[in-house]
C-alpha cells in the first residue's frame, strides 16, 4: 500500500488538474496556492483554476486541433474539461465558459476531496519527494530562483495580455448585431455580438490605436530573482496585443481578429469592411469580452480608442485589458517527454511554465504530470504518450525543440507526424484523419501500455 504524500505547486489549470488526478488515484496530495497570501498582477480572485485571459478554452470541433485535444482530455478523465462543459456558454464551435462559475466549481470540487489538502502558502523551495511544479506564468521570484538552481538553466519569458470586458447593457444593439460566422452558432440568432465598421471607421480606429499611449512594461513587472534571466520582453505570436498587431500594417487587423468573413450585417445585407466581435463572458449574459483585443494601452486610452468602435460609444468597461509577464523554462534542455525534470527524477512540470500554450494544453499537461506522479509512486515507469496524439505531440515538441529558439506552442496539426499513404489534399478531410488516428493511438496506449493502476483507472472512467 502506497502511503507517500505527493505535492503540487500552483492552483491554476494544470496544478488543479494534476492534484485531482493524484487524489483520484487514491494518494494523498498537498496542493499549494499562494493566493490570497501573495497576489499576482493578473489574477482577480483567490479561486483555483481562474481564467485570466479569454473565457474560451478553444474549439470543440472534432477536426480542429483544440477539438482533438479536448476529446483526449475527456477520454483521459479530466476533471476540468468535465466541469467546463457544465458551465459552457454559447460560443459557436468553441468551448467558452462562465469564468467565475468555472473557477468556483473547480475550487469546491478540490477542497471537498478527502485526499486533497489545499495549502494557501507561497512555496519558496522545491519540496523533497515526488510532485508537480505548475506555478504558472507568474511564478514568484523566490520560486523562480529555486527553479533556476534545480534546472541549471535560465528562464525565458514573454509578455501576455488580457482583453477588456464590457457590460452587455451598455452595448448599442441598434448598431451591434448578433450572429456567428457562416451561421455556425449554437443559438438561433447567433452567439456573438458584432460591431461592424466601414472602411473610414476602420482606418480611423487603426490610426488612433497605433498612436495610443501604452503602459511601460516595467510598471507591470515585479522584481525578478537574481540569476534568473529576464529576457527581452518579446510577445508570444499567438497572443499579440491588438496595438502591436495593428502597427504591423494597416490591414493587419482586417485580416486578423477584425476579419469580416462569414458575417453579413442584417440591416444592409452586406459584409462589413471589418468587424469587432464580442463574446459572452458569464452565464447571466451580462458581460462580454472583446475577442482578440489583448492590450497594453493605458486605461484612459483604452476607454478613448475602444469607444470609437461602432456600438461601443457608451460602453461601460468593468475590466480593462492589461499586460503581465509569462514565465516558462527552457524545456528542451530540462524536460523529458513525460514532463519529468531530467535532473530531478520524481519531479514533473506542467502548464505554461513548460512552454505549452492554451488553456486545454495546460489542463492536458496537468493530467499527464499527475498521472506520472502516481506511476512514480507506484513504482511504474512514467508514461510517454505517442506522438500521434495531440498531447503526445505537444510534450514531444517542448522536450525536443531547438533550445536556442524555443517559444511556447499551442496544439496544432503541424506538430503531428504525417499521415501514411498518399497525401490527402482536402484540409478538413486530412484533419479528420489526424483526429481519428489520435483517438486510436490514445485508446491503444490506455488499454495496453499504462500499467495495472492506470488500467484500473480507465475502467472506472468508461
Amino acid at each position: 500500500m502506497v502511503t507517500t504524500r505527493a505535492w503540487v505547486i500552483g492552483g491554476g489549470l494544470a496544478g488543479s488538474e494534476a492534484a485531482w488526478q493524484i487524489a483520484e488515484a487514491g494518494l494523498d496530495v498537498d496542493l499549494y496556492e499562494m493566493r490570497p497570501e501573495r497576489q499576482t498582477g493578473a489574477h482577480q480572485t483567490d479561486q483555483l483554476a481562474e481564467l485570466v485571459c479569454s473565457n474560451s478554452l478553444g474549439s470543440r470541433l472534432p477536426d480542429r486541433a483544440s477539438g482533438v485535444l479536448l476529446a483526449e482530455l475527456h477520454r483521459l478523465g479530466s476533471l476540468l474539461a468535465r466541469l467546463a462543459e457544465q458551465v459552457a456558454l454559447p460560443a459557436g464551435g468553441a468551448l467558452a465558459v462562465d469564468r467565475l462559475a468555472f473557477s468556483e466549481s473547480v475550487t469546491r470540487t478540490l477542497t471537498e476531496h478527502p485526499r486533497l489538502r489545499l495549502i494557501r502558502k507561497e512555496v519558496t523551495e522545491i519540496p523533497a519527494g515526488c510532485g508537480v511544479i505548475a506555478s504558472g506564468p507568474l511564478t514568484s521570484p523566490a520560486l523562480s530562483a529555486a527553479l533556476f538552481e534545480m534546472a541549471g538553466e535560465g528562464h525565458l519569458y514573454f509578455f501576455d495580455a488580457l482583453s477588456p470586458i464590457v457590460e452587455a447593457e451598455s452595448i448599442d444593439t441598434a448598431i451591434a448585431f448578433r450572429a456567428s460566422r457562416y451561421g455556425r452558432g449554437e443559438t438561433e440568432d447567433g452567439d456573438y455580438l458584432n460591431c461592424p465598421m466601414t472602411q473610414t471607421e476602420y482606418e480611423a480606429f487603426v490610426h488612433a490605436l497605433v498612436g495610443a499611449e501604452r503602459i511601460a512594461l516595467r510598471d507591470f513587472e515585479a522584481s525578478i530573482a537574481d540569476g534568473v534571466r529576464a529576457g527581452d520582453g518579446t510577445f508570444f505570436e499567438g497572443c499579440l496585443p491588438v496595438e502591436v498587431l495593428a502597427a504591423r500594417g494597416r490591414q493587419a487587423l482586417a485580416y486578423g481578429p477584425l476579419r469580416p468573413v462569414g458575417l453579413n450585417d442584417p440591416r444592409s445585407g452586406t459584409r462589413p469592411y471589418a468587424v469587432v466581435q464580442l463574446r459572452q463572458d458569464n452565464l447571466a449574459g451580462s458581460l462580454y469580452n472583446l475577442v482578440g483585443f489583448q492590450t497594453n494601452l493605458t486605461y484612459p486610452e483604452q476607454k478613448r480608442v475602444f469607444s470609437m468602435i461602432p456600438g461601443l460609444g457608451r460602453a461601460r468597461f468593468i475590466r480593462y485589458g492589461q499586460m503581465h509577464r509569462n514565465t516558462f523554462v527552457n524545456a528542451p534542455r530540462l524536460l523529458e517527454p513525460t514532463l519529468m525534470v531530467r535532473r530531478r527524477p520524481g519531479v514533473f512540470l506542467a502548464g505554461q511554465i513548460t512552454g505549452v500554450e492554451g488553456y486545454l494544453g495546460n489542463i492536458a499537461t496537468g493530467v499527464l504530470a499527475g498521472r506520472n506522479v502516481v506511476r512514480n509512486l507506484w513504482g511504474e515507469a512514467p508514461l510517454e504518450l505517442p506522438r500521434e496524439t495531440m498531447l503526445g505531440a505537444l510534450c514531444h515538441y517542448v522536450s525536443h525543440a531547438e533550445p536556442r529558439a524555443f517559444q511556447p506552442m499551442k496544439a496544432n496539426f503541424g506538430l503531428l507526424p504525417e499521415l501514411e499513404g498518399p497525401r490527402v489534399r482536402d484540409r478538413r478531410e486530412r484533419q479528420r484523419r489526424y483526429a481519428a488516428r489520435s483517438a486510436a493511438a490514445l485508446e491503444s496506449i490506455l488499454l495496453s501500455s499504462m500499467g495495472s493502476l492506470a488500467r484500473l483507472q480507465v475502467r472506472t472512467l468508461v
